[in-house]
């Protein structure tokens, strides 16, 4: 029988799928599930040693000896003090152990609860991981507790050997025991150089045999030719599709872009069931597009396998199965090299997303600064490099077509505003014969517009500055509420960049209708400047977000079209009052009818 208490559930179960079997138990009350529930489990072999500090060399020698890991288990308080000096010995000695510390509700620290003292990260530095395990009360609590407990046991042997350490707080005594069996986990692989070739060749048998199996690309600064080779290889190996975006940089067979078909306002839950993946597999850094969130959505319905050089963990669609400690080149080079010949791609998978994709429409867009970007990405000339600062400016460049062989790059790691200026300038500076190109927001741009007093700016920067008065974003995501959300959420002015681009030696263009814009666009794209050029298009945040909401209107299937207006009409009378509702749609250019 097996305690009630989750966290310790699914710390029993991965200690038995990773194939750990030794346990150190010292007496206490905080570990009690853990104790009592491994000791009635013929799987395990339990040794009792009172005092903590013996405990501890005691696995010390017994994992040496049997070179596997063991587990070392006590209550809270002092008794974790005592594991110290064993801990550090096996940390330098390099020996696997794991480190249970029964602990409190961390709600209760510092309150004069008995028996509690900080436990986090106790053993600082002298283990090689340590992990504080959540009081599950919900699925996202247990997901996560699952993460942590194979991040924890994953790093007794990735690259070297050492002691983790797993804290785990409970709400309250537990001495109940009613599981006759522990619930599934999913424990986390890791294959990397040094696994067998055995393991390796498993997965290619296993890719072999999946019917529906999508490559996410995610943003790479750099992808070499012959990696985008590899990658069109797999894709006529595999039945498989890639989803691409522009900041993944990659161009190759198979592809397609996500941005807006796999957009949660453009595809419903049930076609995107129709068109879920057996396996995902992804690399790369952060995905920007709905894909994530619509994987997200359907977790545990697929495998993750994720492609990631320095082996960590990273579960961003909480359905990881395998790690792959190794190049993404390596990889696709691997499975490719390895498959059977007869295994080829009937690409009925990938036809299947097209077929689904190409519903998107050619869509002419009003006066707005979707219609201002899409008539300047679209002439950028290949060779070029383009930096987009988030967020909206990411999302409509992908909603159109770029001319082959163009860098895209864009501040995602952390999404913030800040840096969006300056880092397209150090970008431009490296090559200066290469055109560059920035699309950067209002904010963005007059919070790091000190960056172009800079003397190194050369000729060959363009700069589109979309100046809707403040925040779009925030009417695009629904976080605008009434005028008090212009003045401290949109962050609405009334401030123009001509005078200080003028003085920093650009050459300065604007714009505030399809006119105008038409006039200078030309000009803006030429390569005759001899200074660099600021191109700053007037439009209004409101608007702005209506043209998106429109297009994506004018776009998705039939189907989701009232759907989207009945939620739309309810988001608006939830947040204001019926009252109010004809005001506010008027404001926004909607119509409720």
């Amino acid at each position: 029988m097996y305690t009630e208490i989750k966290s310790y559930q699914i710390i029993i179960q991965l200690l038995k799928e990773h194939g750990i079997r030794h346990c150190v138990l010292s007496a206490g009350s905080r570990n009690v599930p853990f104790v009592h529930s491994v000791e009635e489990d013929p799987f395990f072999t339990c040794y009792s040693i009172t005092d903590e500090r013996s405990a501890g060399y005691f696995a010390l020698g017994l994992s040496q000896r049997l070179n596997e890991p063991v587990v070392i288990s006590c209550t809270s308080s002092t008794a974790t003090c005592n594991y110290w000096p064993p801990v550090a010995e096996a940390f330098y000695q390099k020996v696997p152990l794991i480190v249970l510390t029964g602990d409190r509700d961390y709600e209760m620290l510092g309150q004069w609860e008995d028996q509690m003292i900080d436990q986090v990260n106790m053993f600082d530095r002298h283990v090689r991981k340590s992990v504080n395990l959540p009081v599950i009360r919900d699925d996202d609590d247990y997901l996560y507790c699952c993460r942590l407990v194979n991040e924890a046991l994953l790093e007794l042997d990735h690259n070297g050997t050492g002691p983790v350490h797993i804290n785990v707080p409970m709400k309250y005594y537990s001495t109940s025991f009613p599981l006759r069996r522990l619930p599934e986990v999913p424990a986390i692989e890791r294959l990397d150089w040094d696994s067998s070739r055995d393991d390796w060749m498993k997965k290619v048998r296993k890719l072999e045999k999946a019917k529906r199996i999508l490559v996410v690309c995610g943003q790479e600064n750099c992808v070499s030719p012959e990696q985008q080779d590899q990658m069109s290889e797999f894709f006529h190996a595999f039945n498989s599709a890639l989803a691409v975006d522009y900041m993944s940089n990659v161009e190759c067979e198979g592809m397609f872009n996500p941005s807006v078909c796999m957009d949660t306002r453009f595809i419903s839950d049930k076609k995107f069931n129709e068109l879920l993946p057996d396996i995902v597999i992804s690399y790369g850094g952060m995905i920007f597009s709905g894909l994530k969130t619509m994987l997200l959505r359907n977790h545990g319905k697929f495998e993750h396998w994720l492609i990631q050089p320095d082996g960590m963990v990273c579960d961003p669609f909480k359905s990881l199965t395998t790690i792959f400690a190794c190049k993404p080149d390596y990889f696709f080079d691997f499975f490719v090299e390895n498959t059977i010949e007869e295994t080829v791609n009937d690409r009925k998978y990938y036809q299947e997303i097209m077929s689904y994709a190409q519903t998107v429409k050619d869509y002419d867009f009003p006066w707005s600064n979707v219609y201002a970007i899409k008539n300047m990405v679209t002439r950028i000339p290949s060779g070029s490099l383009l930096h987009l600062s988030i967020n909206s400016s990411i999302r409509i460049t992908n909603f159109f077509t770029l001319n082959p062989d163009i860098s895209v790059y864009a501040n995602i790691g952390t999404h913030g505003i800040d840096g969006c200026l300056p880092s397209f300038l150090g970008q431009s500076v490296a090559n200066v014969d290469t055109p560059s190109y920035l699309i950067i927001g209002d904010l963005s741009f007059f919070y790091g517009m000190n960056a172009l007093r800079s003397r190194h700016i050369g000729n060959n920067v363009r700069i589109l500055l979309l100046n809707n008065r403040g925040g779009e974003e925030f009417y695009y995501n629904g976080m605008w509420r009434n005028a008090a959300s212009d003045l401290h959420t949109t962050a609405r002015h009334s401030t123009k960049a001509e005078g200080w681009a003028k003085e920093c030696g650009f050459t300065y263009l604007s714009a505030c209708d399809k006119k105008s814009y038409d006039e200078a666009i030309g000009q803006f794209m030429g390569s005759d400047s001899k200074n660099p050029m600021l191109f700053e298009v007037f439009t209004e945040m409101s608007t702005d977000a209506q043209a998106i909401y429109d297009f994506y209107d004018a776009s998705r299937p039939r189907d989701l079209v009232s759907e989207a207006k009945r939620k739309g009409k309810e988001l608006v009378k939830n947040t204001v009052g019926k009252e109010k509702v004809l005001k506010v749609a008027q404001t926004l250019g909607i119509s409720l009818k």
